[in-house]
């Protein structure tokens, strides 16, 4: 019986998912794909509880290893990865670009595949100081040159690899209709009666002040905002100078799916303040729930939405899009979504697709 080829996932938190896109897609990978490949995954030790660290259930074998995933640490716990996944592995999944400086090294050791999902323009987000954003603009260039395939997840993330480097992506995006359990109670909301929502990291590229500040202007009209509030001194902040408002209702993160679902297909619209990184997985998942879209305006959230919802600029844009969107239009972009959402954004489509890069 021919053995099966052996995937190393590098990069993520860890599964069960808890964290972002990156742990979900590991983890619908491992349940898809199973019987077809070998999986290893890469875990933070400090974000499981030594009760909930099992090594190996018979579909997936994990490493934990005693590091955070994000922030500084991410980097070297992303090229340990690397290098222990050389010896166990045949194909290195690489997701992000933080550990892809070690690439050119590892190349001249090994023919070992390795995949480089290079998330989205990291160097770009306003979280990281100049340094930090050199470090990662270099680290992308050189993960780009030395990787054997490399994956995008936005058509503008593909442009970019082609004029930057004059390098070929391929395109695979994210999956969202995980999020679909078919008994949510749903209700009818109005204007009036109803919530906006988002659910999202508390950062400044995500436009949180932005969203805050259009709805603290709108007491009649209430927000749900579901986030990290304080996970830092930005969130902090923030979380002070709007808790106050008692129509902005600031909610620490929900794990709970289910809970999660109630919030979000109950809601009036669903706003969407990312202006970084590529096909953002939340966007997705109210997509793939049929919600209307209210997104800002940049190029990644244009093409993740064929231009199909609504979308701001501004604060003002928000205030003036929210209140003057008829029920008529909100129904025709919460169904454009959803079609947009079964069209590409189906977790069948994307898996195929991770099936056929690691087959080549």
């Amino acid at each position: 019986m021919k053995s099966k080829k052996r995937i190393a996932i590098i990069g993520t938190v860890g599964i069960p998912a808890r964290y972002g896109g990156f742990e979900t897609l590991a983890e619908q990978l491992v349940t898809r794909l199973s019987h077809e490949f070998s999986f290893t995954v890469f875990c933070s030790k400090k974000a499981y509880p030594k009760s909930e660290r099992v090594k190996d259930n018979g579909q997936v074998k994990k490493i934990y290893l005693p590091l955070a995933a994000n922030g500084l640490q991410s980097i070297v716990y992303d090229v340990v990865s690397v290098i222990w996944g050389l010896f166990i592995s045949d194909v290195l999944l690489v997701l992000g670009v933080s550990g892809a400086f070690i690439l050119p090294v590892i190349k001249l050791f090994s023919r070992k595949k390795i995949i480089l999902h290079i998330d989205g323009l990291e160097w770009k987000r306003a979280k990281w100081n100049g340094l930090a954003k050199k470090f990662l603009k270099a680290s992308e260039a050189v993960g780009v040159r030395f990787a054997d395939v490399i994956i995008a997840d936005n058509e503008e993330i593909r442009n970019h690899i082609k004029s930057s480097y004059q390098c070929e992506g391929v395109l695979i995006e994210y999956g969202g209709d995980h999020v679909i359990t078919g008994n949510t109670n749903k209700q009818l909301t109005t204007a009036e009666n109803g919530y906006a929502f988002s659910v999202c990291r508390i950062e400044p590229e995500n436009n949180i002040e932005m969203i805050l500040q259009a709805f603290s202007t709108m007491p009649s009209r209430q927000l749900v905002l579901v986030g990290n509030w304080f996970n830092s001194q930005y969130s902090k902040a923030l979380y002070e100078k709007y808790t106050q408002y008692p129509n902005l209702r600031l909610t620490p993160p929900i794990y709970d799916i289910k809970a999660l679902n109630e919030l979000r297909q109950n809601c009036y619209m669903y706003v969407h303040g990312h202006s970084a990184g590529g096909t953002n997985p939340s966007l997705v998942e109210a997509m793939c729930l049929e919600l209307p879209v209210l997104a800002y305006s940049v190029n990644y959230n244009i093409y993740s939405t064929q231009s199909k919802a609504l979308y701001f600029s501004s604060a003002s844009e928000l205030v003036s899009v929210y209140q003057s969107v008829s029920d008529e239009k909100r129904a025709e972009v919460a169904l454009d979504m959803k079609r947009v959402a079964d069209e590409r954004y189906k977790w069948s489509i994307i898996i195929a697709k991770y099936r056929d890069v690691f087959c080549i």
